[in-house]
């Protein structure tokens, strides 16, 4: 009778061993999916800013922002607005001015929580040239905290 009790015991060791090793690995990929996730959200806000932009709806647009967001000129170094209210004071006009007003990403560079895209806009101002850009996105948790934009001179 203890025969069998220990055959059972030594069984139940190994299936929770086994299964130790199934969790590990289980755990190992979520962590591992998790890291990828918190690595491109970044980019998923960005984007999401982006697509609200060639919507041309500003709200959405502007809901990615944190309240104290800066626009920075990159050329100049100075701040060109300062939170989220002086942002939408030059967005608001510019959104209205521009119907036709469409951005595609030429490259994209995601590094730690920051996005560089480099972009073509069309129709900014009813002008139907095309014109390259670089903006240089800082985020912070799920807003957009920072924006640092290069002009060619």
């Amino acid at each position: 009778m203890i025969w069998p009790i220990n055959c059972i015991l030594k069984t139940a060791i190994k299936i929770t061993h086994t299964m130790r090793l199934l969790l590990l690995a289980f755990l190992s990929s979520c962590l591992l999916q998790l890291a990828v996730a918190q690595n491109s959200a970044p980019e998923m806000v960005v984007q999401a800013n982006l697509d609200a932009y060639n919507a041309h709806d500003l709200a959405t647009f502007m809901s990615y922002f944190s309240e104290d967001v800066t626009l920075v000129d990159f050329n100049s170094g100075k701040i060109t607005a300062r939170g989220i209210d002086e942002i939408r004071a030059i967005y608001e006009p510019y959104f209205k001015a521009s119907p036709q007003l469409h951005s595609t990403i030429l490259k994209r560079l995601v590094f730690d929580n920051k996005v560089i895209d480099h972009e073509s806009i069309t129709g900014a101002r009813g002008n139907p040239e095309a014109f390259e850009i670089v903006l240089m996105y800082e985020v912070c948790g799920d807003k957009i905290c920072k924006m640092t934009v290069i002009r060619k001179l």
